[in-house]
């Protein structure tokens, strides 16, 4: 009989006393993501002069960085606004939509 990953993450969670580890959903965090768009682009590229680019930074940053506003690490008038409702997983899920998006740098003549 086969094992599948979910099974042995559900295990080892459990021998170490910890909870499974959640994936993050790259679909949900881009439904999420709308609200962002104003500052941030539909595509993760800041739209907003002081707006920095999502696109393609590493999910680890970017759960750092939402973290870091949600719980007051990090301040920023609208940015503490935005991620203090936000649960641990829709920063997951919102780092991993960002980071997904491939960024293309066009090289100039």
């Amino acid at each position: 009989m086969r094992r599948g990953p979910a099974l042995v993450s559900w295990l080892g969670a459990a021998l170490l006393g910890a909870a499974p580890v959640r994936a993050a959903d790259v679909a949900a965090g881009q439904k999420k993501a709308q609200a962002c768009t104003v500052c941030h682009g539909a595509q993760g590229l800041g739209a907003a002069p002081d707006a920095p680019h999502l696109a393609g930074q590493p999910a680890q940053y970017l759960v750092a960085q939402l973290r870091a506003y949600r719980d007051g690490g990090r301040k920023h008038e609208v940015m503490s606004l935005m991620a203090r409702p936000l649960s641990n997983a829709e920063i997951d899920d919102l780092a991993a939509w960002f980071s997904s998006i491939e960024v293309q740098i066009k090289a100039t003549p």
